[in-house]
């Protein structure tokens, strides 16, 4: 559906892109993560046609956007992170505003943002003035304007931005819905929680670079045994200080300890093994006579694996 080849934005001596390749299947939700600067918005932008690149290609299902920027209208829909709408306009004249921009019959829209308002669960707003919707509202009012068209690709920059809980929950579900239709989806987002929920493949871009790309899964798998293990555990007869040493000194002999460190009441050790390796350590501490108490090796998750490979520099 979408490829982009050796893509590169130049702002005078800044690179912004750095020879950015990109591949995403029909149907995907894909998830951008980066820390502020990386290239996200950049990438987006000039996918959507409203920035030109300095150089490479980005192919929409098999055209060239930066070749052939008026036939790809109809094939993107664009969410920005600050959403434009009209405050004196009602919901309904808001899309047929739309609409109108697309060529579309004032009949044919009024039937196709019937279904849309349905669909970001907007019904009920039809004559409700743009200006009273609760941020939460607006926004998912401007994923319907951008789907007015029927675009196949549907891009949104940071569309969770400033809502709160119940209406990120909302926006959520709108998208997932949107993916069971075949959308293919385009979302940045600093909520990394949320991403790893609903997007199929994700992409980590830092200084204008792409460092991993891939379904959640595959990279939550290559990532796998870098999850550090919580233990509580004592020795029989020996004094907290002594039976701490003893533990750990029973650890380090581990290949697959990388350190041993301590909280309030547990042991936490910084482990690269396998589940398998995870077992037989707890089996030697069992049976070098250390009571364990609690075992609990950490679960991998997006937001420790992007802290990981872009060290910590969240945005």
């Amino acid at each position: 559906m979408l490829e982009i080849q050796n893509l590169t934005k130049r702002y005078g001596k800044f690179l912004a892109l750095n020879d950015l390749n990109l591949h995403i299947d029909k149907g995907e939700i894909f998830g951008f993560v980066g820390p502020n600067g990386a290239g996200k918005t950049t990438t987006m932008r000039i996918v959507c046609g409203l920035l030109k690149a300095s150089s490479g290609t980005v192919l929409i299902d098999g055209v060239n956007a930066l070749l052939r920027p008026d036939d790809i209208k109809r094939k993107v829909g664009y969410v920005p992170d600050f959403f434009g709408v009209y405050d004196n306009l009602k919901v309904m004249e808001y899309m047929e505003f739309y609409g109108s921009m697309y060529g579309m019959e004032r009949e044919e829209v009024c039937e196709i943002s019937e279904g849309l308002l349905e669909l970001v669960n907007l019904s009920d707003k039809r004559e409700a003035f743009v200006d009273t919707l609760s941020r939460g509202m607006k926004q998912r009012l401007c994923v319907a304007r951008a789907l007015i068209h029927n675009p196949d690709l549907l891009v949104l920059d940071e569309p969770n931005s400033g809502l709160d809980p119940r209406a990120r929950f909302e926006m959520k579900e709108v998208l997932k819905n949107l993916g069971t239709m075949g959308k293919t989806i385009i979302i940045s987002s600093h909520i990394l929680p949320e991403l790893s929920e609903m997007c199929t493949s994700i992409g980590i871009m830092e200084h204008g670079q792409l460092i991993i790309s891939g379904k959640v899964e595959e990279i939550m798998q290559k990532s796998a045994g870098t999850q550090p293990i919580r233990i509580k555990a004592t020795v029989s007869g020996q004094g907290e200080e002594d039976g701490r040493e003893y533990i750990a000194t029973v650890l380090k002999e581990q290949p697959s300890v990388s350190k041993v460190s301590y909280t309030e009441d547990e042991i936490l050790v910084s482990f690269t093994g396998s589940e398998q390796e995870a077992a037989k350590l707890l089996k030697t501490l069992v049976e070098r006579d250390i009571a364990v108490s609690n075992f609990y090796r950490e679960k991998e998750d997006l937001e420790s694996l992007f802290l990981e490979i872009t060290g910590g520099n969240q945005e």
